[in-house]
């Protein structure tokens, strides 16, 4: 058999030469004006409304995924404390008053969603139901199973989100980097009524039963959306690590991209045999023709930059032009030898269907060094956008001044 080279390595040596020197992007020290750091469009102004507990780690440890109540407080998930927060900015001068612990004793929650004055907190295992205290003063929250059993571990965060049909949707990672899962709601979106009852695709039977998988094929789609106007379902999703696009190849920093994806009920994305425009994985083929039927991604983004939390803009209180678009929140690369990803993207949408990706704030990575990394991105009622990042420890907030 020929040999392949890359700089005088045999192919599976360089590979694993590459894989040794793939790291996440090293930690500086957050700056203390964190406006002059990052760089926006012109008119966008930056401010730090709340700080929290940084990262302990890289990994998904300080503030996640973020709703504002109907009490019109900011609400955050946190992984690492294991407790929700209520950020309250009572005076409406776009700081938090206060950091006010209101849900404790979770399991690695990542996101929570009210249904009128009821709130419900994703753990890693299943959903739980809140009957809470108004304040920390008070008796502690009091939690209800409410959806169970779900399987955990690998990537185990679950994002919850109401849907504009009255569902409640949610993201199962998988339970590895590439490989054929055992369990049917691994690597899938959920629906449930919001009763905490399966309401996924129909399965055509004559009984009708359903289970709770929406869409499958999805690695890791912790991001949910629905466009405003048409009300389709966005979702962002993170590809396989260490893939190349020849058999025994060397990885390739710029494979799989990442998707965003239309989610429709009982379509299959792709993982973990194909990615992009139904490319079949060269070292982890499916059956033939397999990948002709994966549902293709409404757009990608650069390999490996880590999708994560995504809103659209029309409730934003921004210039015209950003009103149709979405934002995304990228978490950044932790397997590539050049680190990418750390940032804010604008999704440019015409005729209500993704047509390019920009930047939108940049600066948290500096070569191979990053003080943030975002997570969630969230419109406020005030008409600012609101971003969680778990490795700074902080929550921003992002207004808009035609002046």
């Amino acid at each position: 058999m020929k040999k392949s080279f890359i700089s005088g390595l045999p192919v599976l040596a360089a590979s694993a030469a590459l894989m040794a020197c793939t790291t996440v992007a090293a930690v500086s020290k957050t700056p203390d004006d964190i406006a002059s750091s990052l760089t926006l469009p012109p008119g966008f102004k930056i401010t730090t409304f709340a700080k929290l507990n940084p990262a302990k780690g890289d990994y998904f440890r300080g503030p996640r995924f973020m709703a504002f109540g109907p009490d019109g407080h900011l609400y955050l998930a946190s992984s690492v404390d294991n407790t929700v927060y209520m950020l309250p900015d009572r005076n409406r001068d776009g700081v938090a008053d206060d950091v006010v612990p209101v849900v404790e004793g979770l399991n690695a929650p990542n996101s929570l969603v009210f249904v009128g004055n009821t709130m419900l907190v994703a753990n890693q295992d299943g959903v739980v139901r809140v009957e809470r205290a108004q304040d920390s003063k008070q008796a502690a929250a009091k939690l209800i199973p409410f959806i169970s059993h779900l399987p955990s571990g690998g990537h185990t965060l679950k994002t919850i989100k109401l849907g504009p049909d009255n569902h409640l949707y949610m993201n199962v990672g998988s339970s590895c980097n590439v490989c054929v899962e055992q369990d049917p709601q691994r690597a899938t979106i959920l629906r449930y009524t919001l009763d905490g009852k399966p309401a996924g695709a129909p399965d055509g039977s004559v009984s009708g039963a359903r289970s709770a998988v929406w869409a499958s094929g999805l690695r890791n789609s912790q991001g949910l959306a629905w466009q405003p106007g048409t009300g389709d379902f966005y979702a962002t999703n993170n590809g396989a690590d260490m893939r190349s696009e020849t058999k025994g190849g060397a990885m390739n920093d710029e494979l799989p991209p990442e998707h965003i994806n239309k989610i429709e009920p009982g379509k299959h994305y792709g993982w973990p045999h194909c990615w992009g425009n139904r490319f079949t994985d060269p070292n982890f083929p499916g059956k033939p023709g397999f990948c002709d039927n994966m549902q293709p991604p409404a757009i990608t983004l650069r390999a490996h930059s880590t999708p994560i939390g995504i809103t659209f803009l029309d409730q934003a209180k921004f210039p015209t032009e950003y009103k149709q678009d979405a934002i995304v929140a990228l978490h950044g690369s932790w397997n590539r030898v050049e680190p990418y990803g750390y940032k804010l993207v604008r999704i440019r949408f015409k005729e209500n269907k993704p047509v390019a990706v920009e930047d939108f704030v940049t600066g948290w990575q500096t070569k191979n060094i990053a003080w943030g990394r975002p997570v969630d991105v969230i419109v406020g009622p005030d008409g600012a956008l609101y971003v969680s990042d778990d490795r700074a420890g902080l929550v921003y907030r992002i207004s808009y001044n035609k002046q």
